[in-house]
């Protein structure tokens, strides 16, 4: 394989470096800043770093991981891409990418690669979490403001090394524990058996051609899982006598799988797009990305400016809006038949023992990552 001029490795060298150092300052500037007094909070310096360093060790290891084996089995890889979100993300990063060119030749280097990223993040975050448990305080129920999700992993880590919470109180994570939370949280969305997420590249080497059913059938099952979260939590407030006056806080609680079924909807097309051939021919007829990107991001909007005022009118818009999405999507996208989530091919020689357990000892994490609503209001 040619290697690149020194002049277009340097570039391409800088770019990572630099976009790792602007990840560093998003993550200290989403930290420090207090939304509620619109200012920088600097005694919390401290605080910050070991939020960063916790974090950024895990997504290092977690691309490192994705790196090593991809070089293994000479795929041409880049070093990661750091992704820096200041403000917007929680946690001041969207993670990292690398990007491998051409294709991956058999399904044993496709699940190196794709199970490595995962593995390697979790060997630093589970150990992490349990140490950060360990070290984080009490504090009374409700004055965090919000709740983390809660996964099988998430609760015996806290069952074995956290304090017993007293009545009235709930665990306030230390920074070091909510850092391991956000590699854990991050691991999750990557083990999604779809496209070409880790899960679905580990997927794909364990299952061949079969995935591309599966994933299907999981991508849909999101959406389906947004409308159960919803009812859910509206039955859980009728049966409380609370009637409809948290239906804000049941759409915010649920949002985030409508979201990430369209994200998903927009990388699938993306991918199809960048494939080329007949099967981008077929995705002219889709949605265009920039319409999937403005009209959840509007959806996202309205429901957190419903939080704070809401009223019949105002949802009324939301599912008209939601509506005319997925008819949208049912008519030109992702509710129809389509191919756009299916794996790009590779050696249709199955897997070795070793690995097929590797295969299911890694999709086995994303069940108990899984996390049913990450974010409550």
């Amino acid at each position: 394989m040619p290697s690149a001029p020194p002049e277009a490795a340097a570039r391409s060298w800088r770019t990572n470096a630099l976009l790792f150092v602007a990840t560093i300052a998003s993550i200290y500037v989403t930290w420090l800043f207090d939304m509620s007094k619109m200012r920088f909070d600097f005694s919390r310096v401290g605080e910050a770093s070991l939020f960063a360093a916790t974090l950024l060790a895990i997504l290092v290891a977690h691309e490192s991981g994705h790196y090593v084996a991809a070089r293994i089995h000479k795929v041409d890889a880049s070093l990661p891409y750091f992704l820096p979100m200041p403000i917007l993300s929680p946690f001041g990063t969207m993670g990292a990418v690398i990007r491998m060119r051409g294709t991956i030749p058999t399904r044993r280097a496709l699940l190196d690669i794709g199970a490595s990223g995962p593995l390697a993040g979790l060997v630093l975050a589970i150990p992490l979490y349990a140490w950060g448990c360990a070290h984080s305080k009490m504090a009374p129920l409700g004055v965090e403001g919000g709740e983390l999700g809660e996964s099988l992993l998430l609760r015996v880590i806290e069952r074995f090394a956290g304090p017993v919470a007293p009545a009235g109180m709930e665990l306030s994570l230390s920074p070091v524990a909510y850092a391991a939370w956000a590699g854990m949280f991050v691991t999750m969305i990557n083990l999604l058996p779809v496209g070409q997420l880790d899960g679905g590249h580990v997927a794909y080497a364990l299952f061949g051609h079969k995935q591309d059913r599966f994933a299907f059938l999981v991508h849909r099952s999101m959406l389906v899982f947004f409308f159960v979260s919803i009812v859910s939590f509206v039955l859980r407030d009728l049966r409380a006598g609370l009637g409809l006056h948290h239906f804000s806080e049941a759409v915010g609680n649920s949002l985030f799988w409508l979201v990430w079924f369209e994200v998903l909807a927009v990388l699938g097309a993306l991918s199809t797009r960048a494939q080329g051939g007949a099967a981008a021919r077929k995705a002219e007829d889709d949605i265009p990305i920039r319409t999937r990107i403005v009209a959840t991001i509007s959806l996202a909007v309205l429901a957190s400016y419903g939080h704070e005022k809401s009223t019949p009118l105002l949802w009324g818009a939301w599912f008209i809006g939601l509506g005319l999405l997925l008819a949208m999507e049912r008519k030109s996208g992702v509710l129809r038949p389509h191919s756009m989530l299916d794996h790009p091919p590779t050696g249709a020689a199955p897997l070795d023992g070793v690995r097929k357990v590797v295969a299911v000892v890694t999709l086995a994490f994303f069940a108990l990552l899984f996390m049913p609503t990450p974010f409550a209001l």
